[in-house]
């Protein structure tokens, strides 16, 4: 992929074991030989991937006030009814799947805040070619906040993507030198 362009093999090297055309693989999200959709809605299966060293999604979301909204609720069948089909929910809270599967589609990169096919980091992440996908990530936070609240916290995400940029430049260039 594109985006780990710039990073050093060892932090890619593990990609492969999941990011194999996953997309085509029903068990990559769904429990291999039961294929319930009730299990895929839960966040804990995206953590079989995205957590650790290259993945931080989980840990990000788990402290997060989603996540620990999700922890706290995740059993209580009035507030996340797992029968419901995507499209139907109506979560107390988001978990990975209502934010990136919004409405039950597939194709989870759609509503991610991921620039995959820009292959740098410090490329502009305002620029037009990225406004349709930018509305669309701020259409989806809009369901329980505010535009305007999503706006600024897309903002504030492109900030820390550019100092988190810099900060790993300087740090592999320490290390080179």
């Amino acid at each position: 992929c594109a985006w780990s362009i710039e990073r050093p093999p060892g932090d890619t090297a593990g990609c492969t074991f999941c990011h194999t055309s996953s997309e085509e693989r029903c068990s990559t999200c769904h429990q291999r030989h039961q294929l319930d959709p009730k299990v895929a809605r839960k966040s804990e299966q995206c953590k079989t991937c995205h957590w650790g060293k290259d993945h931080r999604d989980w840990e990000a979301y788990d402290i997060g006030f989603h996540g620990v909204v999700y922890q706290v609720n995740k059993w209580d069948p009035k507030q996340f009814d797992w029968d419901k089909k995507l499209a139907d929910a109506d979560y107390v809270g988001p978990t990975c799947q209502y934010c990136h599967m919004r409405g039950g589609h597939h194709n989870v990169q759609r509503f991610g805040t991921e620039y995959t096919s820009m292959g740098m980091s410090m490329a502009d992440r305002g620029a037009p070619i990225w406004k349709e996908k930018r509305d669309r990530w701020v259409s989806v936070c809009d369901d329980c906040h505010s535009p305007r609240f999503a706006k600024e916290n897309l903002q504030a995400l492109d900030e820390a993507v550019k100092d988190a940029g810099l900060k790993y430049r300087e740090t592999f260039k320490v290390a080179e030198d």
